[in-house]
């Protein structure tokens, strides 16, 4: 398990290359029943953004998933929920996100605040990892994938795994309709 081929990339399992994830990415992976799901490959930094990647390992759009934090307030507090939706469609983040989080507005949380509070960088952040307490809100889209490209926690690397192992992960919300589709 963990060894997959998807478009050029060949995985090693996750936990076998943990200098290939963030630190609480590896931490999580500890103790996820799924871990042994979980594949990770090196990639250059510099092609870790999703039409570059996609381009440099000739994969399937369909199959590269993106990771955005999104947050709100409400009565003073802070609101924050990771988002997962397929590279071909983008959160509906003030219709679905916002609904979902009971706030007036929601917005990306800004690069600095995303980057401290998931304690992974920006360009690769993974659901695998992230705060508790965040709600981790799926396109259905994604958990239909037999393989889904994700952030590591960091720029050099990539996880893939089935979209299965994502629906599997703690605080997962499946949801109909979160992204919609980019027009083409």
């Amino acid at each position: 398990m963990g060894h997959y081929q998807l478009g050029t990339l060949q995985t090693t399992p996750a936990l076998e290359q943990q200098d290939l994830l963030a630190t609480r990415t590896a931490a999580f992976l500890h103790n996820f029943a799924a871990a042994g799901e979980v594949g990770v490959v090196e990639i250059d930094p510099e092609i870790s953004d999703t039409a570059a990647t996609m381009e440099a390992f000739q994969l399937d759009p369909e199959m590269l998933v993106n990771c955005v934090i999104v947050s709100g307030k409400r009565e003073g507090a802070e609101r924050i929920a990771a988002c997962l939706v397929p590279a071909t469609k983008r959160a509906d983040i003030n219709g679905v996100v916002r609904k979902r989080l009971d706030v007036r507005k929601a917005s990306f949380l800004p690069r600095e605040r995303a980057v401290e509070l998931s304690e992974m960088e920006f360009g690769g952040i993974t659901p695998i990892g992230l705060p508790a307490e965040w709600p981790l809100l799926v396109d259905a889209d994604v958990v239909g994938l037999p393989l889904a490209l994700i952030g590591s926690g960091i720029r050099k690397s990539k996880l893939i795994l089935p979209g299965s192992a994502i629906a599997a992960l703690e605080h997962a919300e499946i949801i109909e309709g979160l992204g919609q589709l980019l027009p083409v």
